[in-house]
């Protein structure tokens, strides 16, 4: 049997970005995946995601993301891959709303630079738009778009140059405790190391069923349309990512067109609760119906054909708000679960937490928001 210094359970994106950072340190990496590598059965795929930095679901994220930002831009140039593309990004919506109030916030806390747009700007700047009447925006420069299977596969190409030997398609079947280590076992084998690193994803709650966490599963759809017209003002040097709070606590989120796919939109929580056995991955023809309601309204020359529609997982949190840590009563297990749909521009600075957390027992970066007793 090989012997490892750590398991990884899951090599989703935190569980991609945990091997790099373990692998790179000289440990002896086992990561055991039940799918391909960046598959499309849970949260890490869509082919595009938002990165922004006036983090407006709380201030204290904003030294993470910009950890983030260099982390990517490092593992892009290790790999000469391209994973992120700068296009700046608008927030929008009322000026006391959420999105709008919270962006400001995390800008003023961190001295980011930003600029508000009142309703004739945004509409001048913008025409493609047609927010509510009272809707202010806050424009962020730094903003743009990671391509998240590429994103993946850089991580996992990086940790296996670093020696991380990567297992695909194998089924954990249970885990459990051996004095101060773990044991695996899955379809194909019994693996034993010292420390245990679980970044399952909608199969966390599951896993660490022995923790009783608050996780729900949720499932919801991303959408891509090819533009009714103008479609070449809805390239990515033009048109740029965004929210849009459209009424008090619902958001959508979407993309320029990136090649030939057209423009990606999809809600930012849709509340359909599922497991990820139990996920309803056909697309009915109501839910393209109320999202081509949304377009029609607020960005109506995007609502043309519909090119495709294709389900993700969200694993929430109560509070919304990532769960990061060690295992309360197993020193050797350290976890990450309950990234509550906005996680992914976070993974190369969450696996460098999580390579923290397991060598060391702590981490440089503050992550007293994710506590998991936060909960109790």
């Amino acid at each position: 049997m090989a012997v490892y210094d750590v398991i990884i359970l899951g090599l989703g994106a935190m569980g991609s970005a945990a091997a790099h950072h373990l692998a790179r340190r000289g440990l002896r990496v086992l990561g055991l995946e039940q799918f391909t590598p960046a598959h499309d059965r849970g949260a890490s795929h869509g082919r595009s995601r938002i990165i922004r930095e006036a983090y407006f679901e709380d201030p204290a994220y904003v030294p993470l993301i910009q950890r983030a930002y260099a982390l990517w831009g490092d593992l892009q140039a290790q790999t000469g891959t391209p994973l992120l593309v700068t296009t700046g990004g608008l927030m929008i919506g009322p000026r006391k709303g959420a999105l709008v109030s919270g962006a400001l916030t995390s800008a003023a806390r961190h001295g980011l630079v930003y600029e508000l747009l009142g309703p004739d700007d945004l509409r001048h700047r913008y025409p493609l738009f047609r927010p509510p009447e009272d809707a202010v925006a806050v424009w962020e420069p730094r903003a743009g778009i990671l391509f998240p299977e590429a994103c993946v596969r850089a991580h996992l190409g990086a940790a296996a140059r670093h020696g991380a030997d990567l297992h695909f398609e194998e089924r954990v079947g249970r885990w459990d405790t051996f004095g101060r280590g773990v044991t695996i076992r899955t379809n194909r084998g019994r693996y034993e190391a010292p420390r245990l690193v679980v970044t399952a994803g909608p199969w966390a709650g599951q896993i660490l069923a022995d923790l009783g966490l608050p996780l729900e599963v949720e499932r919801n759809v991303m959408y891509w349309f090819h533009p009714l017209r103008n479609a070449d003002a809805f390239g990515p040097e033009r048109f740029p990512v965004y929210i849009l709070e459209y009424t008090p606590g619902a958001f959508v989120y979407g993309f320029p067109a990136l090649g030939d796919e057209g423009i990606k939109i999809a809600h930012h929580h849709s509340g359909e609760r599922c497991t990820p056995a139990s996920i309803r991955r056909e697309v009915s023809a109501e839910e393209i119906a109320r999202m081509r309601g949304l377009l029609s309204r607020y960005l109506p020359d995007g609502d043309g054909v519909l090119r495709q529609a294709v389900t993700c997982m969200y694993t929430n949190t109560p509070d919304g708000h990532f769960i990061i840590g060690r295992h309360p009563k197993l020193p050797a297990v350290t976890l990450a679960c309950g990234f509550s749909g906005h996680g992914f521009k976070f993974a190369p600075v969450v696996g460098e937490i999580l390579a923290d957390l397991a060598t060391e027992g702590g981490t440089r970066h503050n992550i007293d928001l994710f506590r998991l007793g936060r909960f109790e």
